[in-house]
């Protein structure tokens, strides 16, 4: 027993005692309230605002560029040369458009007859009133409601497929005291079928493209602030 408390064995036991305070008082305890350890990369990274994960679809006004006139008058030049295929009247008409709404282009204006084209035809098959109400004039509306309704009442439904637009072009243009016209002729390609209540094929051919030719007139008031374009005339040439 004497052996175990010798000298050398008390000097350790005091150096180990020295060593386990000055630990604690540079670590401390834990108490079970201490916060997480702080992640340096996410403390000093700079906080990520929303408009990082957003990708507009098209620049935002006060970043859109500007064109200035000169350039402008260029490139109207260019389209209206292109679009109006050495038509004099077209080519007087898209100009006489482009004087008085500095927003008209030919090129843009048919990017979305394109868009209004498809959107109509798809509509009218599906019966979609609300859309055909936002892009038909009152008089065009009306026409394709009744065949709508005669339809519903024959307990036809029609399966329609838009292909797509292998060519369209600006067959006329003009501007009047009240609205600037512009008549678009559409070669289009679908697939339709209408079929009976029974399910009886009446019309179409459901693997059949079929094209079918329109000439559709859109109208607008330039002065107006708003910017839309409805049609107001449908002529099917076959």
């Amino acid at each position: 027993m004497d052996e175990f408390f010798d000298l050398p064995t008390l000097i350790v036991i005091g150096l180990a005692i020295v060593v386990l305070f000055r630990l604690r008082s540079v670590l401390g305890t834990r108490t079970g309230t201490e916060r997480p350890p702080i992640d340096r990369s996410r403390r000093e990274a700079p906080p990520r605002r929303d408009e990082d994960t957003v990708v507009p679809l098209r620049p935002r006004p006060a970043e859109a560029p500007v064109m200035d006139d000169e350039r402008r008058q260029r490139k109207l030049a260019s389209e209206i040369d292109q679009y109006s295929h050495g038509a004099p009247d077209v080519a007087e008409g898209l100009k006489a458009i482009a004087d008085a709404d500095p927003s008209f282009m030919p090129k843009s204006f048919l990017e979305g007859a394109k868009q209004a084209y498809e959107m109509i035809v798809t509509a009218f098959a599906e019966g979609d009133r609300r859309t055909l109400k936002s892009l038909l004039e009152k008089d065009v509306y009306d026409g394709f409601e009744a065949a709508i309704v005669a339809r519903e009442q024959a307990g036809q439904k029609v399966d329609f497929t838009f292909v797509g637009l292998p060519k369209i072009e600006i067959s006329g243009a003009e501007l009047d005291k009240r609205a600037a016209q512009v008549t678009v002729r559409f070669n289009a390609e679908v697939v339709s079928a209408t079929r009976d209540a029974e399910g009886t094929l009446v019309e179409g051919n459901v693997d059949q493209v079929a094209t079918i030719a329109d000439e559709w007139t859109f109208a607008r008031n330039p002065k107006a602030r708003d910017p839309n374009w409805k049609l107001v005339a449908t002529n099917q040439i076959a």
